[in-house]
């Protein structure tokens, strides 16, 4: 596993990192044992970077993860996410990104993942009723206080990307980019990032595992499972999306390689200054997406997957509430 720069202000991390949200909550039931065993088997695959919130679960995420890697703190790079504040029982409180807030959010995330510093902490998603320079002078003063080394943000708007980063040099921004999502990032914020010296983190990498091949139906989905209501697999909309998918794993199946590798090959095709971070809780996916970090895709390949998959080509939204996307901060 290769290693890539997130931004220039020092952070170095494996080219493919490992999203953990679903081995605590969205995707259906979960199981720890095999959970902790996919973190072990990341770690021995080489990849060191690990993607959490304090949300999901929610808090319980961070814990399984802080138990993962006790004893291998030297080793891996966490980064974990604030914003989306939830109560113990799971409720939904609202977006907050106030000053005292970010403050008590960080110490508590650090003692669930059994950790004195951060490595990497974003803003999961803007407060639309507080000026990004109150969020980011808190997490600047953070930085200064040695609890977070690097700061990101995700899903934010340009402007206010551009305005966080002048309180603080970000070095990450996380937004969803696949194959059947690529807008607005590859033609709003991928620019950005470049223009700006930060690295770019794509959730979602294999399109919430449409890519995979392995869904025909969201009928075959656990019922607590979020797909369930995601308009992009639902009703016409995912028919039309999985004609796409099968034209992708035909191309995979030409390369002998699976159509979720293919997927991600083509993210990490998008740049040495992209990281992905597919998401899995079984140790067999993701000895699967490492594979990927093996597969070359030539000027052909990449031209079919255009073809198939062209920007905004994918039908549907991608979340039921597009709300909490692509948000511009207050004025300061």
């Amino acid at each position: 596993m290769e290693k890539r720069s997130l931004g220039t202000q020092g952070l170095v991390v494996s080219e493919l990192g490992l999203g953990c949200m679903g081995m605590s909550e969205f995707y259906g039931a979960s199981d720890d044992d095999e959970a902790i065993a996919t973190i072990h088997r990341a770690l021995e695959l080489g990849i060191d970077f690990f993607d959490t919130a304090d949300m999901y679960g929610p808090f319980t995420n961070e814990r399984l993860l802080g138990r993962a890697l006790a004893g291998r703190r030297d080793e891996v790079v966490i980064a974990t996410k604030f914003g989306n504040e939830r109560n113990e029982d799971g409720s939904w409180v609202g977006v907050n990104g106030k000053a005292d807030y970010v403050r008590k959010a960080c110490d508590a995330s650090l003692q669930r993942l059994g950790i004195e510093t951060m490595d990497l902490y974003y803003q999961h998603r803007v407060d639309r009723s507080t000026p990004i320079e109150e969020t980011f002078g808190a997490l600047a003063d953070l930085v200064a206080a040695g609890k977070v080394r690097y700061l990101g943000i995700s899903e934010a708007a340009e402007s206010t990307v551009r305005r966080a980063h002048a309180v603080h040099p970000l070095s990450a921004l996380q937004y969803e980019y696949s194959l059947w999502t690529r807008t607005p990032a590859e033609d709003e914020i991928l620019p950005l990032a470049r223009e700006l010296g930060i690295g770019f983190v794509p959730y979602s990498p294999l399109g919430r595992g449409a890519l995979t091949g392995t869904l025909a139906s969201t009928e075959e989905l656990d019922e607590t499972d979020f797909r369930r209501v995601n308009p992009r697999f639902l009703g016409d909309d995912w028919r039309e999306n999985r004609a796409r998918i099968e034209r992708v794993e035909e191309i995979a199946a030409e390369k002998d390689v699976k159509p979720a590798q293919l997927a991600l090959a083509w993210v990490l095709a998008q740049g040495d200054d992209v990281v992905p971070i597919p998401g899995t809780k079984r140790v067999r996916y993701l000895e699967e997406n490492a594979a990927a970090t093996d597969v070359e895709l030539g000027p052909d390949d990449l031209r079919r997957l255009d073809e198939v998959f062209p920007p905004g080509a994918a039908k549907g939204d991608r979340y039921p509430d597009m709300t909490r996307v692509n948000i511009e901060a207050p004025p300061a």
